[in-house]
Order: structure tokens, then sequence, then C-alpha cells
């Protein structure tokens, strides 16, 4: 089932990438994009780890436990998200291609 759910959002996040490539082409870098999602995901998972060990010394086991989940569903989504391959951007403004494939975060 967890492969499911990583095969789903992985593909959700690759055609939300392409939707954006497609309607942003000049404006939007995806590997910043990607760069700071994974930022802001690792800052979330830890704030949610720092609150499960908060509600662990006030004895809220069952807090603390919800909140250490949470954590691990976002490091989760942190290893899916940075194992999508972004296309390079365009070399130039004429628009030759690298010659090199979609290079991974």
């Amino acid at each position: 089932m967890t492969q499911l759910h990583d095969l789903r959002l992985r593909l959700l996040v690759q055609q939300e990438s392409e939707n954006i490539a497609h309607t942003h082409p000049d404006e939007l870098d995806l590997s910043v994009v990607q760069a700071r999602c994974l930022c802001w995901l690792a800052l979330l998972a830890d704030a949610h780890e720092e609150q499960a060990s908060d509600a662990e010394r006030r004895g809220d086991v069952e807090q603390a436990m919800g909140w250490f989940a949470d954590s691990m569903r976002l490091r989760d989504v942190i290893q899916v998200v940075s194992s999508i391959e972004i296309p390079l951007p365009l070399l130039s403004e004429a628009g030759d291609r690298p010659d090199q494939g979609p290079l991974a975060a």
C-alpha cells in the first residue's frame, strides 16, 4: 500500500511539474521550485518532530505519536519529491536542448 501511495504522489508531482513547465516555460526553473519545496518540507517535518517531543514531555503519548507519524509521512514525501527527475532548462534562446536527459535532484 505504501508503494502505491508513493507512486501516486510521484505521478501527481511529475504531472504538476509538466503542467508548470508547459504553462510557464520561460518564467520558472523547476529545479528551484523543487529545492524550495524540499526546504519547506524539511522544516515542517522538523517542527512536527519538535511537537512530538513536547507532547511526550507533557506525558501526552497519543498526541506525541500523532505528531511523530506526521513527521514520518513528511519524510516519506521528501524522499519521493527529491527523487523526481526535473528536465534541464533550455540552453539558449534558439531552442537548443541539452544532449542530456532529465537530471535527478
